[in-house]
């Protein structure tokens, strides 16, 4: 049995704060509609929810986007002045909420702030006529809160303030995208260890990998990295801080442009990812291309895939393995006009990891990206 699947038990025995998955991903943007736009055309999601004035939100304007299990929201304050306004002034369009469902917000709450969080919302109950959702929230690095949802007793298409959102004239579908597989934080020089305490006693998650410099590292930058894990596997988060190297690296570039720590990306999982990364290119979505050396020794460094070699030769695709299987992986380039947010795709044949044989052409990849902004 691997060390993984060890924690993993063993967490789940002693888990007071068990989550079911993420519910979903809140974005701070400077157009919401826009934004909503863009994950649907370019990404594939269906329109899903809307909230605003005319739902008797005064201030806003929030779309709610969605995939299989995987629900995007896009929300953007409609004056100045107010903490969501200055959220997006100072970051540009980022990740504001990590929202994960529980069984019982009251008792998530309770059991975080407890054992040393600082609250950032305190129990709400929505209601509306299809019943009623339980909201609740903590901080966490930077400006990025977690809230916590119940919606066992709820049956409306989102949550309570919104209404149905369609739009018959939009003409794209679906791309292969299922759910959350994890979101990785970017933190400040000698941070991760801090917020690693933090997931461990506060939440209940365990350290399940850990990646020090000589892991992650090229000619020119490093970087350290821990990934949390909460007791049944289904929420993960890397924590990255950056190393000394010779010059910029992309952590540092991410702290500076997003003027803080954040998340840096959200890895989406697929079932198919040849299919998935074609759909998405067609639509424009653009990813970091590795050189095609990668490809001349990748069945003598990963062994038998199931996978023809060209398509993810063609793609850019990379993989990696593990004790329990291996995984196939790619980054789109920054989403936002900072070089800050951006997604990886990611489909698991087995293996628990999160790609360590790839890193070094992966970070080669980034940096010459940097290097084309001025930025290494």
């Amino acid at each position: 049995m691997s060390t993984i699947t060890v924690n993993k038990l063993r967490a789940v025995q002693q888990d007071f704060l068990p989550l079911h998955g993420t519910d979903y991903v809140e974005f701070y943007v400077g157009n919401a509609k826009q934004a909503a736009h863009f994950y649907i055309t370019a990404f594939g999601f269906q329109p899903l929810a809307y909230a605003g004035p005319e739902t008797g939100m005064k201030d806003i304007a929030s779309y709610a986007v969605r995939q299989n299990k995987l629900t995007f929201v896009l929300t953007t304050p409609l004056r100045s002045g107010n903490e969501m306004a200055d959220h997006v002034y100072k970051h540009g369009d980022g990740v504001k909420v990590l929202a994960l469902k529980v069984e019982d917000a009251a008792s998530a709450l309770e059991e975080t702030t407890k054992r040393g969080a600082k609250q950032y919302q305190e129990v709400t109950k929505l209601n509306d006529n299809d019943g009623e959702v339980v909201v609740s929230g903590i901080h966490t690095y930077g400006e990025t809160v977690h809230l916590f949802i119940e919606r066992k007793n709820y049956n409306g298409v989102f949550m309570p303030g919104y209404r149905a959102w369609s739009n018959p004239y939009f003409k794209t579908g679906q791309t292969g995208l299922q759910y959350v597989d994890h979101c990785v934080g970017n933190v400040g020089w000698n941070q991760m260890n801090p917020w690693v305490s933090f997931y461990e006693n506060v939440m209940g998650f365990r350290n399940i990998l850990s990646f020090d410099d000589n892991d992650i590292s090229t000619e020119y930058s490093a970087l350290m990295s821990k990934v949390m894990s909460n007791g049944n596997g289904y929420v993960k988060f890397p924590i990255n801080e950056p190393a000394e190297g010779k010059k910029k690296s992309q952590v540092e570039e991410y702290l500076d442009y997003y003027a803080g720590e954040g998340v840096q990306h959200v890895a989406l999982a697929t079932n198919n990812i040849v299919e998935t990364v074609m759909a998405l290119r067609s639509r424009g979505v653009e990813f970091l291309r590795v050189p095609t050396t990668y490809y001349d020794d990748l069945l003598d460094r990963v062994g038998h895939i199931d996978e023809d070699l060209e398509p993810l030769k063609e793609l850019g695709i990379l993989v990696d393995r593990d004790d329990e299987g291996y995984l196939l992986q790619i980054f789109t380039k920054p989403v936002e006009d900072r070089p800050t947010l951006f997604f990886e795709i990611i489909q698991r044949k087995g293996a628990q990891s999160f790609g360590k044989g790839n890193f070094k052409a992966l970070f080669e990849a980034i940096e010459r990206e940097q290097e084309a902004r001025g930025n290494l």
